[in-house]
């Protein structure tokens, strides 16, 4: 299964995944050790923010991506793309990771105040 994860600098896990430029990309293999993630920096117009959905993305093919916070458009387009999204407030990848193999609680999600931003936008959004 292949697991993104949107992060800060590659260390910490993103708050707003639409807007998230650095993701590690997990191939995770049933009974096996965490495997070392690809580093994937995505350009400004990749961003979901603004990428128009026409053509391949960097992130296709994953299944699932780990963020600490997405509004309701950033959901609605990944699950189009086909991948599940799920929020954490771990703040930490490989942890978070290790958890959610282990079948483990994730910690509950921190405050977002650009959630609110986000949801407005969305309301007038393509997605």
């Amino acid at each position: 299964m292949r697991i993104a994860v949107a992060t800060q600098d590659f260390s910490r896990v993103s708050g707003h995944a639409g807007k998230a430029r650095e993701w590690l990309v997990y191939d995770c293999q049933p009974g096996a050790p965490l495997p070392q993630p690809e580093q994937v920096t995505l350009e400004k117009s990749q961003l979901f923010h603004y990428f128009d959905d026409v053509g391949p993305h960097p992130l296709d093919g994953v299944e699932l991506i780990v963020a600490g916070s997405a509004g309701d458009g950033f959901l609605r387009h990944m699950s189009k793309r086909g991948a599940q999204v799920l929020l954490t407030g771990e703040s930490e990848p490989e942890v978070a990771l290790q958890k959610l193999i282990a079948g483990e609680t994730l910690a509950d999600t921190r405050f977002d105040p650009t959630r609110a931003l986000c949801a407005l936008r969305d309301l007038f959004s393509r997605h």
